[in-house]
């Protein structure tokens, strides 16, 4: 059907109109409206406007009487036939084709439906009034009066309708609806430009915040330059089946896959935290206890107010990123299907550039092109729960078995009957203290030779070694139930077992044996500690009652010459008393290592106010962190205090009946340590009594109490069944050389198994576990 204006004849046409233009005749390129449809209506109606009699649009038949148009009737829309030819006819399905439409009824129905550009909205919005055209007659104010709110008439805009021309056909009398805007579409619609930099800035946030979830390292010392060169493959997996899936499900599959990218991103910012502290990731069945120990950490070091804004901080932070993650992926999912054609091209294109890299093994640097590290987090993370599962009824397998769990009393720790036997742990005390950095052991070399000098002096000689911790940087627990259970305790499940087991403990040998008073020195218990039952101690000093009055060195409530002198007092000053047991947890050298008290007299120590002065003169520990090397002088300071004061006690209060085991119980955190550095930590016998360091003359520990190189290292869990053995009524039946490098291949096979490249191996603490 012609494109042109059509104006049927109507009754209301009058002579001076003129006559009707034939139907047939298509306009020449010469008439005004041959171009452009909707101009031809408004000149149409211009036509019938000039007439002074308030015609009706031209091309329109609404059935009106002679006495004109009532105030509720609408013409239908300009140039509207009823073979649906006119600018304003309707589409079939109900749309209705935009102004500038330059295509014919033919090729119209081709086109989708399109929505109004802003010009569209902004002349709809000014249009006349609905029900009669711009600047006519308002039947309301009277004849020959030209209603102001017409005047003038909206011009005609290359984009948009003439004057109050309607954008679709409606049936008669029907009121025009103008578009409608909302306050955030006039804003877009008023400022263009930054409605323009808004929307590509939220989508490059967008693409930012998903590349960044699927490539960034889960721990510091793998964020490198090259990390972010890598092109995830399942990136170009979700454009994919983003592409052809239906509506509903491409919605619903988005929301969900953003949803779990959010909860990954925020698992590997747990897991540099995790890393930096434990050098290990994040467990996700057994280390949510560990955030409560986290806070009381910030509580003493920062402040409960900084503490609780740092809660809140990382609450909101790991509520917010999931929710913000499934906005960015249904964003770009909407994108990816606006743009199917150019989407699809480019999904197949990137999917063969990743296979090649992939193929040819192409590398930036040490890092491959190619990745899919997301997916490999995920497949760890769901073998490590499966494997946790199996551990459980492993370890529960292996906690039955115990050699010495039947042993008479009268058969154990008989070479050490009368003697008051300490077991001293050092907080932090590892061997990078001893040979593991060059300038920290040179000085802390000089310390322990130094303090052998004066044990010697004292008459009191020493043995060391190395025993391999279950923890470093953190997990004291781990380490002290691993010594006193000989069972690799090296996670919270199997210390929830072991504790609520009744093994025979090293104390509760001690304990069993009749011959001594069994007791536990424990500042750094600050409240309800009930696995201390496990433990066989008759008594237990806690922070609050060792009656310290003094403050709080950031995380350690309690000095260490302080610990020693209540304990000297409570306990080892009693007379017609029996020979005493104890563990002492020396806790100065706990993270962060500042403020450091120093040693003073042991007469001067009293109730322990004296340690305010030296706190003030103390350094700030948020000063001492801002510098690592100042962070690893601090440490080594904390330490060789802890040591002095050991030392210090032996001089001031040991005798030919004193035993001293002293050692640490894991590695400092990596700021210290370093990246990669081993899981052990010294140990030292000192005894006046040399009979007693003739028990272990097997053990081929050094002399003094700086264990060197070459000195042997032993798993942690071995210690308990070596000494009861060493010190029992058939000493050397134990051999030096028994399972050691299958335990020491165990530890080493375990410590791999912790760096993300090693994921899938597996490894098996207890096969070598003493029967």
């Amino acid at each position: 059907m012609p494109l042109s204006r059509q104006l049927p004849t109507t009754d209301n046409a009058t002579k001076e109109d003129g006559p009707a233009p034939d139907d047939s005749r298509e306009r020449t390129p010469d008439d005004t409206t041959t171009a452009d449809p909707d101009r031809a209506a408004a000149t149409d109606t211009d036509r019938g406007t000039a007439t002074g009699h308030g015609d009706t649009a031209a091309g329109g038949t609404d059935g009106r009487d002679a006495a004109g148009p009532g105030a509720d009737d609408a013409p239908a829309a300009a140039g509207t036939d009823p073979g649906g030819t006119g600018a304003g006819d309707q589409r079939p399905g109900g749309d209705t084709a935009p102004a500038g439409d330059r295509a014919r009824a033919g090729d119209e129905a081709d086109h989708g439906p399109e929505q109004p550009s802003a010009a569209e909205e902004s002349t709809a919005e000014e249009s006349a009034p609905a029900g009669r055209p711009a600047g006519t007659e308002n039947p309301a104010v009277g004849p020959g009066t030209v209603n102001p709110a017409d005047e003038p008439a909206p011009a005609r805009t290359p984009d948009g309708p003439a004057g109050g021309a309607s954008e679709g056909s409606r049936p008669a009398g029907t009121p025009r609806r103008p578009w409608r805007r909302g306050p955030h579409g006039r804003w877009r619609a008023g400022h263009p430009a930054a409605a323009r930099v808004l929307t590509y800035g939220t989508t490059a946030l967008a693409v930012l915040l998903v590349f960044t979830a699927l490539v960034m390292p889960n721990g510091l010392s793998r964020f490198t330059p090259f990390a972010f060169t890598r092109l995830p493959g399942e990136a170009v997996v979700a454009a994919a089946v983003l592409l052809f899936l239906p509506p509903r499900p491409r919605r619903w599959v988005a929301a969900l896959s953003g949803a779990g990218l959010g909860l990954l991103l925020v698992l590997k910012f747990v897991d540099i935290g995790f890393y930096s502290v434990l050098s290990r990731p994040f467990d996700l069945v057994l280390d949510w206890i560990l955030f409560e120990d986290g806070h009381s950490f910030l509580e003493s070091t920062v402040g409960g107010t900084a503490a609780t804004a740092a809660v809140i901080g990382a609450v909101t932070l790991a509520a917010a990123v999931p929710v913000l993650m499934t906005l960015a992926v249904i964003r770009l999912s909407e994108i990816l299907v606006r743009h199917r054609a150019t989407a699809t091209r480019t999904t197949f294109v990137v999917a063969i550039v990743w296979i090649t890299c992939s193929a040819i093994g192409l590398q930036i640097g040490s890092t491959p092109v190619a990745s899919s590290a997301a997916a490999k987090l995920v497949k760890d993370r769901v073998k490590r729960v499966e494997a946790g599962i199996e551990d459980e009824r492993k370890f529960a397998r292996v906690a039955a078995v115990d050699d010495f769990g039947d042993t008479p009393p009268d058969e154990l720790l008989t070479a050490l009957r009368g003697k008051d036997v300490l077991f001293a742990f050092i907080e932090s005390y590892g061997r990078v203290a001893i040979d593991e950095n060059p300038e920290m052991s040179r000085l802390m070399s000089a310390a322990l030779a130094e303090d052998t000098d004066r044990l010697d002096k004292a008459g009191f000689s020493s043995r060391s070694g190395f025993l391999r911790s279950p923890t470093t940087g953190a997990g004291s627990w781990l380490a002290h139930s691993t010594l006193w259970s000989g069972l690799w305790v090296d996670n919270q499940r199997r210390y929830r077992t072991v504790t609520a087991s009744d093994r025979l403990t090293l104390t509760g040998a001690f304990q069993r044996s009749g011959a001594w008073r069994t007791v536990g020195m424990m500042p750094g218990v600050t409240r309800a500690w009930p696995e201390g039952k496990f433990y066989d101690f008759d008594a237990i000093y806690d922070s609050k009652e060792l009656g310290y009055q003094g403050p709080k060195f950031s995380w350690t409530p309690v000095p260490d010459q302080y610990t020693l002198s209540a304990f000297e007092r409570l306990e080892r000053a009693k007379k017609d008393r029996d020979p005493l047991m104890a563990g002492i947890i020396l806790a100065t050298s706990h993270n962060p290592w500042a403020p450091i008290p120093r040693m003073i007299g042991w007469d001067e120590v009293g109730n322990g106010s004296v340690y305010h002065a030296m706190k003030e003169e103390g350094k700030d520990p948020e000063e001492v962190w801002k510098d690592p090397e100042q962070v690893r002088t601090e440490y080594r300071r904390a330490v060789e205090y802890s040591m002095d004061s050991l030392v210090s006690y032996l001089e001031e209060y040991g005798d030919e009946d004193t035993v001293l085991v002293v050692l640490g119980d894991h590695q400092p955190v990596p700021t210290v340590a370093g990246e990669g550095a081993s899981r052990d930590v010294p140990i030292s016998i000192v005894a006046r009594d040399e009979a007693v360091l003739d028990r272990i003359s097997d053990w081929e520990w050094d002399e003094g109490l700086k264990p060197g190189p070459d000195a042997p290292v032993w798993r942690m869990d071995t210690f308990r069944d070596r000494f009861l053995t060493a010190y029992g009524p058939e000493a050397g039946a134990l051999s030096a050389s028994q399972p050691e490098s299958d335990a020491d291949a165990d530890a080493d096979t375990e410590a791999d198994a912790d760096t993300e490249a090693d994921t899938d191996k597996n490894a098996d603490p207890d096969k070598a576990a003493k029967r």
